[in-house]
């Protein structure tokens, strides 16, 4: 069962409706003892990185999601799931994330250009992983966010874009998997991602 958090942050239908068109096995849970019949999880998420963190730790998520992804567990991020991995966040404040991957999130500096940083943009891959199997090299997704993380940790980085600077949009590592970009917005493309995570999972 592909288990999609419900943590009170965003549109979750839009994810499971892109998982659905691979498995049946797929819910949207609220709660974290739902961790325990899982063989796969999502973190998706829209709004404010600190709030986020504020949800998760208040619903009882944190510790069960560490747990889940440090034993191997099958895991995705996206878009605010994807930037809540990594240490900090500047969105508003100060504020820890969940510190899986070390570097801070920060707001685009890009002189001249519009933020959020709004649509169709070219990803280079910058390392192999069985969820971008046959995903060609300079693909296009959809973003949209205000904010990009910073990281020293290259074993993690497996795609960048470019948006006046160039900046990390997917990570992972063995059965970790997140991205930037919506991939359940971003057509064929972005649903082959969704594939791939179906079929680890299942």
């Amino acid at each position: 069962m592909i288990t999609i958090i419900d943590y009170g942050m965003g549109n979750l239908r839009s994810v499971e409706k892109a998982m659905e068109l691979y498995t049946d096995a797929v819910r949207i849970s609220a709660d974290p003892k739902s961790i325990e019949s899982s063989s796969a999880l999502v973190l998706p998420g829209d709004g404010a990185f600190g709030r986020a963190m504020e949800n998760l730790a208040r619903q009882g998520w944190i510790e069960p999601l560490m747990r889940f992804i440090e034993a191997g567990g099958v895991f995705m991020g996206i878009c605010l799931g994807f930037q809540l991995l990594f240490s900090t966040s500047e969105e508003f404040g100060a504020h820890r994330g969940l510190d899986l991957i070390p570097g801070d999130v920060i707001r685009f500096r890009a002189n001249g250009l519009k933020v959020p940083h709004m649509g169709w943009n070219r990803v280079a891959l910058a390392g192999a992983s069985k969820f971008l199997d046959g995903i060609a090299p300079e693909s296009f997704f959809y973003f949209i966010h205000s904010y990009h993380p910073v990281t020293a940790a290259r074993e993690w980085i497996l795609g960048e874009a470019e948006y006046g600077v160039r900046f990390p949009c997917i990570v992972g590592r063995g059965n970790v998997i997140a991205t930037q970009f919506h991939p359940e917005k971003s057509h064929r493309v972005g649903l082959k991602i969704v594939e791939n995570f179906v079929r680890a999972a299942c």
